[in-house]
C-alpha cells in the first residue's frame, strides 16, 4: 500500500484570478486546488479552465500538490474541465457533490476517454447526506485517492448552523475519516474551506475541537 502525502494545508485558488493565480505561488501551502466551480463566475468559466491548465503545467509551484476543481457534469463547463484537466499534469482532478458511484464511474469514463495517465486521482468531495452514506462505495472507486468533506454546503444540506466551537457535522465527519484506504493505496482527508487569519491558532483549535 502506498502512503499518502501528509498535506497540512490546502489552498483554494479561484483561477479566474491571475493575480491571485501569482500570489499562490509564494504561499507556503502543501497542496492547491484551482478552483473552476463555486470561486468563478459563469462568464469566466473558460478562461479560468485555461489559466489553471497553464499553471499546473508551468512547473512554478514548487514541490506543492497540485489539483483542480472542475465543475460539476450536470453544468455546461463540467465535461470540458474534466477534458482539459485530464492530460494537464495535475496530481488530481477534485470532484464536486459527488452522489455516488455511477457519478464517479462517469468521471473516471470521461479521463479515460480523454487519455488520462493511470496515476491521475480523483479527490470526491462529499457534500451531502447521500454521499456520506456512500462514503465507503465512493473511497473504493478506481482513481479515488482523497475525500474532501465539503462541511459548508453539507451543513447547507441538512440545515445545520456553523458555529464556533460547535460541530453539527461530527457524525458525518467521523464516517468519513474511517475509510483509510483507497484502491490506491491510503486516503487523503483534506477538512473543508477555512477562512484563515491565524494560522497556528486556527490550526490548534480546530485540532482541540475535532479531536
Amino acid at each position: 500500500m502506498s502512503a499518502a502525502p501528509v498535506l497540512r494545508s490546502v489552498l483554494y485558488m479561484p483561477s479566474s484570478n491571475a493575480r491571485a493565480l501569482e500570489k499562490a505561488k509564494t504561499i507556503p501551502a502543501d497542496a492547491i486546488i484551482f478552483d473552476l466551480e463555486d470561486a468563478v463566475a459563469p462568464d469566466a468559466k473558460d478562461s479560468a479552465r485555461t489559466q489553471a491548465v497553464a499553471a499546473v503545467r508551468s512547473g512554478e509551484y514548487g514541490k506543492r500538490v497540485l489539483t483542480i476543481r472542475c465543475n460539476g457534469l450536470d453544468t455546461a463547463w463540467g465535461e470540458d474541465d474534466l477534458l482539459e484537466a485530464a492530460t494537464s499534469g495535475a496530481t488530481a482532478v477534485v470532484v464536486p457533490k459527488v452522489s455516488g458511484v455511477e457519478h464517479l464511474a462517469h468521471v473516471v469514463a470521461v479521463l479515460d476517454k480523454a487519455g488520462a495517465p493511470d496515476d491521475l486521482a480523483v479527490w470526491a468531495m462529499v457534500e451531502t447526506p447521500t454521499a456520506v452514506l456512500e462514503v465507503r462505495a465512493i473511497a473504493a472507486v478506481d482513481r479515488v485517492s482523497a475525500l474532501v468533506l465539503g462541511t459548508n454546503d453539507l451543513a447547507k444540506e441538512l440545515r445545520a448552523a456553523l458555529v464556533d466551537q460547535y460541530r453539527p457535522d461530527i457524525y458525518q465527519r467521523a464516517r468519513v475519516a474511517r475509510q483509510r484506504t483507497c484502491p490506491i493505496g491510503e486516503l487523503i482527508h483534506p477538512d473543508g474551506v477555512q477562512a484563515v487569519t491565524d494560522v497556528d491558532g486556527a490550526e490548534t483549535g480546530d485540532g482541540v475541537v475535532s479531536g
